[in-house]
């Protein structure tokens, strides 16, 4: 399926200011499922564009501006191939079939931080909700990761939070609600407490089956199998596999894959607001229906 995604981030400020570099990670990652055709990078005012990747293998635009303004527009437009199954067969070695098991000595070493908890001091409230929510899942390791999955999508409320920063993993619990970052990361300590391997993902959703065309930027969550390699689960749906995620960025904590970080020389009041839209549409248009360009 051809996919259109536009994301546009706005900024406004009350007078001239000087933008210092802008770091973007807004390039879907490319893999079995998921092809990036074209993609197009404008900003406003005029930016020079320098392409790195991190450890994490990110593609990272940073833009570096040389007049000052009352305004900033980032416009990204992207044209990718989904093919991800709705119903994905995930290979899992023998060993690993049954939870608990061991990774090799070569995964332990690769995996590193990312069997690692993020939040030592939530461990014990951690614990006790795993306990409750997993206590009677049978011992099969795909059955007890999506026991977890759609624990957090059953039990907690989603809520849209504007304000910057991810709750802990304690705090999600006990407030009963969150955003999907919050959900990631709470998966992902919930898995880290119990040995798995597992990151961050950040991207974009596919439109559902009703037609919404509209959306926003999104998280979830990857945990790491012997054999069948990373697999996708979005607990703020409770889902397993890639259909309809988009991935953009990974990384040990979500705190890392901000689509738009930068900054600005001048007051804190000069600053007015920040807007983000989103779209994520079907497209039958050709695959040069788009110049890719970057400025």
């Amino acid at each position: 399926m051809l996919l259109t995604i536009h994301h546009r981030t706005r900024y406004r400020y009350a007078r001239p200011v000087w933008l210092q570099p802008h770091r973007m990670m807004l390039r879907p990652r490319g893999g079995q499922d998921l092809r990036l055709l074209t993609t197009e990078l404008h900003c406003v005012p005029p930016a020079t564009i320098e392409w790195t990747q991190d450890v994490f293998g990110n593609l990272i635009a940073t833009a570096s501006f040389v007049e000052a303004t009352r305004a900033l527009t980032i416009d990204s437009r992207m044209v990718v191939d989904h093919s991800a199954s709705a119903w994905p067969v995930f290979t899992i070695a023998p060993s690993a079939h049954h939870f608990p098991f061991a990774y090799s000595d070569e995964e332990i070493a690769d995996l590193g931080g990312m069997r690692v908890p993020q939040y030592p001091q939530a461990a014990d409230r951690v614990g006790a909700w795993l306990a409750q929510v997993s206590g009677t899942a049978a011992n099969d390791t795909l059955t007890l990761l999506q026991t977890i999955n759609t624990a957090i999508a059953a039990g907690l409320a989603y809520r849209v939070r504007e304000e910057e920063g991810t709750q802990s993993p304690d705090d999600t619990i006990d407030r009963g609600s969150g955003s999907c970052r919050d959900f990631a990361t709470l998966f992902i300590e919930a898995v880290r407490h119990l040995g798995f391997g597992a990151h961050a993902v950040s991207g974009y959703l596919q439109p559902d089956p009703a037609g919404d065309q509209h959306g926003t930027t999104h998280a979830w969550a990857e945990v790491y199998l012997p054999c069948a390699g990373w697999i996708p689960f979005d607990p703020t749906h409770g889902r397993m596999g890639g259909a309809g995620l988009i991935p953009v960025a990974i990384a040990s904590d979500i705190a890392r894959i901000h689509p738009v970080r930068g900054s600005y020389l001048g007051a804190p009041e000069d600053f007015l607001d920040m807007q983000v839209e989103v779209t994520v549409e079907t497209s039958s248009a050709p695959a040069g229906a788009f110049n890719a360009f970057a400025l």
